[in-house]
Formats: C-alpha cells, structure tokens, sequence
C-alpha cells in the first residue's frame, strides 16, 4: 500500500479497517444491549467493506494478490467472530 498512488483508494481501505476497532470499543462502551449489538454490527459491514477493497484493490494492481488474500482471510476470521459475538448476545 506504501507504493499505492491512489490516495482516495487509500483513505477508504484505511478508513473501513480503522472503523472496525472503533466500533468494537464504542459497542463495548455502551450501556444497553441493543446499542451493543448495533456497533458491533457497524463493524462487521466494515470488516465486509474491507474486504471487499482489498479485492478490488487486488484486481485493480493497487494490492499485491497474495496480500489481499492474507487481509480477506483475516477479514473473514474477523467477521466470523463479531457475528458469533453479536448472536450470543441475542440469546
């Protein structure tokens, strides 16, 4: 990504992995339930969101392949977890 010249692809892959973080501390923060589940759903469609540039960015030049595949695999792990987080707080 250093070498990515692509400032605006830059900025929204940086900002969709940075919102997922975010969103987990803020839903941790947050008193009720409900709220809870909503940043952590917030951060599972960024974690979708990045993975889903990190493909485009793969296919597009901007992202080697093989570094793509590390961060949708890791994005996939990442989505996988929120949902079984988010799912057990429903019960």
């Amino acid at each position: 990504m250093d070498t990515c010249r692509d400032y605006g692809f830059k900025d929204q892959i940086t900002r969709s992995a940075l919102s997922v973080p975010s969103n987990i501390a803020e839903g941790c923060e947050r008193k009720s339930l409900k709220e809870r589940q909503r940043f952590f759903a917030i951060a599972k469609g960024s974690i979708g969101e990045f993975a889903t540039q990190a493909d485009i960015g793969s296919e597009v030049g901007f992202v080697p392949k093989d570094v793509a595949a590390r961060w949708q695999s890791e994005a996939l792990q990442i989505s996988r977890m929120l949902g079984a987080l988010i799912k057990s707080l429903e019960q």
